[in-house]
């Protein structure tokens, strides 16, 4: 059988920020209707890679080439994203660019047509997505705005943009960070399906599972290098994990314990909001040395959980209580002197103050401490000791504790949040999409924390949107649907079937 033509090559693409060198001469092919996934630590490169070929960032040697429509490769202008859409790449990033106070249909065009001439030619682009729609089964409602759509349609908007300014390649950074099993499954049935037209993909991902099932071949960085590549057909997730991390990489999985005294519970707690930000009668006990995992479908009132875990609201109705205690402080501050140590969804945002330093972030939540200051003013001396005892311990990679927490990748942001959360021994843990985003090698240093956490007596409240994850850390899981709890149930004994149907509403089981 003949293989197919190249039509993008990368050639030994160099890049360096500084000191740090973050593409190391890569070199990369893709065939046409190929789907290749590109893996490797945070850090590692993958991102740098792929806004070199976006035209993002000017690579400091090497050259992109893409095939034009004689099949010719030729070089691609460094540095121009016009060049880039013009030579029929598109890219999809992990952060949403869309325009929220836009509808789908209008994001679709914007960039193709001056602005006033936007509605003129809607009937033209309104027939050419819904084509685009027919032909690919990315379905959406185009006239709805897009701060309405859920993050699934979104995903959705991002490739019908793409493919309506006929990208022959697509680049997809993170495509299922943010979605469901079901919507992930979705996504990947609608690329295989381009693919088979023709279409060629590269995809970045940390899920071995989807890499396993969805790609043709998978490519893997370390260290700004390229390590290895291999055809899917004779890879599995160990030979995976370890070219990616350069090590084995062991299993997280809990081991049985009896379960402790009621540290935490909710008692019909009602939190007042929209609907992704509510949560109605909700009952729910966390015990000392006991992980308990929430499972649902995004937007299912997880956000108005994690809030009112946080201290960030205070319930509407209902009662929460610690230790048996009601709970008299509904604030941060508050809940932080009570042991209760947070790990945000969105750790960019709500975990780390970007433009301060390493050393400032490990010390925001102990700053009132007499051991970081004196009199009102600040002890320098020993926030910087700290952050550097806590970049030791969790090894975290970065210049050092002077440097702006912005300048780190997610992964060890998300170790400098673990860090300064749980150097303190809670009594209680809030962990919000932990791994999200994270590199094999991140996800067990994160689920290795939680579980010795576990094993001193501390509480876990363990929000998630991977099965996998639920099941091998959770000693029970709780689904949330539509802002109500069901019954806590074993995690021994649920398949991931039950528990989606339960994600989807179907649920005999609500907590009293």
């Amino acid at each position: 059988m003949t293989e197919a033509p190249v039509v993008l090559r990368l050639d030994g693409i160099t890049r360096r920020f500084g000191a740090l060198v973050a593409n190391d001469g890569i070199d990369l092919d893709l065939r046409r209707g190929e789907i290749v996934a590109l893996l490797g630590e945070n850090g590692a490169g993958k991102t740098t890679l792929m806004n070199i070929l976006f035209g993002h960032y000017v690579a400091d040697e090497g050259v992109v080439s893409v095939a034009g429509a004689d099949g010719v490769l030729a070089p691609l202008p460094p540095g121009s994203p016009h060049a880039a859409l013009a030579a029929g790449i598109g890219m999809v990033h992990q952060h949403f660019t869309l325009a929220e106070n836009l509808t789908g249909l209008e994001n679709i065009m914007l960039g193709t047509e001056p602005i006033l001439r936007l509605r003129k030619r809607a009937g033209a682009a309104r027939r050419k997505v819904e084509a685009l729609m027919g032909g690919s089964g990315l379905t959406v409602d185009l006239d709805v705005q897009v701060s309405r759509l859920t993050v699934g349609e979104r995903q959705r908007v991002e490739i019908l943009k793409a493919l309506y300014r006929d990208a022959r390649i697509l680049v997809l950074d993170e495509p299922t960070a943010v979605l469901t099993p079901g919507e992930s499954e979705g996504l990947f049935a609608t690329v295989r399906a381009l693919a088979a037209g023709g279409l060629s993909v590269i995809f970045i991902s940390h899920k071995l599972g989807e890499v396993l099932a969805a790609s043709d071949r998978i490519v893997v960085l370390r260290g700004g290098r390229k390590v290895g590549e291999m055809a899917t057909a004779e890879a599995d997730r160990r030979r995976i994990a370890e070219m990616m991390v350069g090590r084995e990489v062991p299993a997280s999985r809990r081991t049985p314990r009896e379960r402790g005294r009621v540290l935490l519970s909710l008692e019909r707690v009602t939190v007042a909001g929209d609907h992704r930000r509510s949560l109605h009668d909700a009952t729910l006990e966390i015990a000392e040395g006991e992980i308990v995992g929430i499972a649902g479908v995004s937007g299912n009132g997880q956000a108005a959980l994690a809030a009112l875990m946080a201290g960030l609201v205070r319930p509407a109705s209902g009662a929460m209580r610690l230790h048996g205690a009601p709970v008299a402080r509904h604030d941060p501050r508050a809940f932080a002197r009570l042991g209760i140590a947070r790990i945000p969804e969105d750790r960019h945002h709500d975990g780390v103050v970007g433009a301060m330093t390493v050393a400032e972030n490990v010390a925001l939540e102990d700053i009132r401490e007499p051991r970081f200051q004196r009199a009102g003013f600040l002890r320098f001396g020993a926030i910087r000791a700290r952050a550097a005892q806590a970049i030791r311990d969790y090894d975290v990679r970065c210049q050092g504790p002077d440097i702006p927490a912005r300048l780190l990748s997610g992964g060890n942001i998300q170790k400098l949040i673990l860090a300064r959360g749980l150097d303190r021994e809670p009594r209680l843990i809030l962990a919000n999409q932990p791994t999200r985003g994270l590199d094999i090698g991140a996800q067990t240093e994160v689920h290795r924390r939680l579980l010795d956490a576990r094993a001193r007596g501390t509480g876990v409240l363990l929000i998630s949107e991977d099965l996998d994850e639920l099941m091998a850390l959770s000693d029970r899981i709780v689904v949330i649907s539509a802002g109500r709890l069901s019954a806590a149930l074993p995690a021994e004994g649920l398949d991931r079937g039950r528990l989606g149907m339960m994600m989807a509403g179907h649920d005999e089981e609500r907590a009293a």
